[in-house]
């Protein structure tokens, strides 16, 4: 870490810190070494108890170390908070009226970010247009300070010094419907729980009723406004090209259809 020199260093992120450091963690635990934020909220995924996906990190690299552009996982939220060092930060929110970050490419539903270059190589090539992008935040985080990543907003960070910091996933109340979806609808891309989890999407939608129900039903009806919105914009798309085609084609579905629509851009 004192003498690398490597354009990128290695960055170590530890998801077992606390238990290797024997590390109590909680606001109402005794000697606790650290606890949440407060400001953020309940993380609606502490209902899976042992089960909920890894969710907290000790992160260490040197200057120059970092993450190239991702998501969280899980359409999580998180917080970053800086113990030594600084972070360089930049990032973009997630939406079909804005563009992804330059240089990066995304899948059509936008759940998938792929970064080929290296931090080195997208600073030198495309952080000036970045800059000028519709959305672009950016920022620098020192000591002692937190800062909040919202869920799907695409994100760069680069240590400008040797830096030491603590990570957290988590599910607010106000992005339930979006951690829903993703759990149920993308089971492929969904990482970190333990492979005794078959069904992740169950489980928590178990777990919440028994805890939340309420806000559970919340949570299901946004997915059912969202599922009607996009048959709605489908219904109207087909009915717009077929007046425009004058009855020159339709549209026609194979029996092996499911019946869901496809995400409309």
């Amino acid at each position: 870490m004192n003498n690398s020199r490597d354009e990128s260093p290695l960055y170590l992120f530890d998801c077992a810190f606390a238990e290797k450091m024997s590390l109590k963690v909680g606001k109402h635990e005794e000697h606790a070494a650290y606890w949440e934020p407060q400001c953020f909220g309940e993380d609606l995924f502490t209902v899976l108890g042992d089960q909920r996906p890894d969710s907290r990190w000790l992160i260490v690299g040197p200057e120059r170390s970092g993450s190239t552009f991702h998501k969280d996982p899980n359409a999580t939220s998180a917080w970053n908070a800086v113990i030594r060092g600084a972070k360089y930060w930049i990032m973009f929110p997630s939406s079909s009226s804005l563009p992804p970050p330059p240089g990066v490419f995304v899948s059509e539903d936008q759940s998938e970010v792929t970064s080929p270059l290296s931090i080195a190589e997208w600073l030198l090539g495309f952080h000036a247009e970045a800059r000028a992008t519709p959305g672009c935040l950016e920022g620098i985080c020192e000591e002692g300070e937190v800062l909040h990543v919202p869920s799907g907003y695409y994100h760069l960070v680069l240590n400008t010094k040797p830096s030491v910091a603590l990570t957290q996933n988590f599910v607010p109340r106000s992005r339930l419907g979006a951690v829903l979806e993703f759990l149920r609808d993308r089971p492929g891309q969904v990482s970190g729980f333990k492979e005794d989890v078959v069904d992740p999407y169950r489980l928590f939608v178990d777990r919440l009723g028994d805890v939340h129900p309420d806000l559970l039903q919340e949570g299901l009806d946004e997915l059912e406004r969202k599922a009607q919105g996009k048959k709605a914009r489908w219904e109207e798309l087909v009915k717009g090209s077929e007046g425009e085609a004058e009855g020159r084609f339709s549209f026609g579905f194979g029996a092996e259809d499911d019946g869901e629509d496809a995400d409309i851009p």
